[in-house]
């Protein structure tokens, strides 16, 4: 019975874990990229789709582009790799949405 209830503990603590959202992660230090001049005028702008590999101290190892422009996608990559969580246990993946407006020659991130 002992061992039951080991295992059963055991078992109930790892599904916790696998269910805890890594995308919760605290976002310490943020940094947006500088929307480009010619890409403003150009009228070129929209949502980038990002997916970062976050190291267990917190820094982003890895950004890779999941949609968007190109373009973009590149230069918020370049950003987002300067980005800094809070430490964890273990890397995780964050999914980031950044939207470039050409109209207002803005950048944001989605919430």
């Amino acid at each position: 019975m002992k061992k039951f209830l080991r295992m059963s503990a055991l078992i109930l603590a790892l599904t916790c874990a696998a269910l805890a959202d890594p995308a919760d992660r605290q976002l310490l230090r943020e940094q947006l990229p500088e929307y480009p001049a010619l890409l403003q005028k150009m009228g070129i702008g929209g949502t980038v789709k990002l997916s970062a590999l976050v190291g267990a101290d917190g820094t982003v190892k890895r950004a890779k582009i999941d949609g968007g422009n190109p373009m973009l996608g590149e230069i918020a990559c370049g950003a987002v790799k300067k980005w800094k969580y809070a430490a964890a246990s273990a890397p995780s993946n964050v999914l980031v949405e950044m939207v470039f407006d050409a109209k207002s020659a803005s950048v944001r991130v989605k919430p």
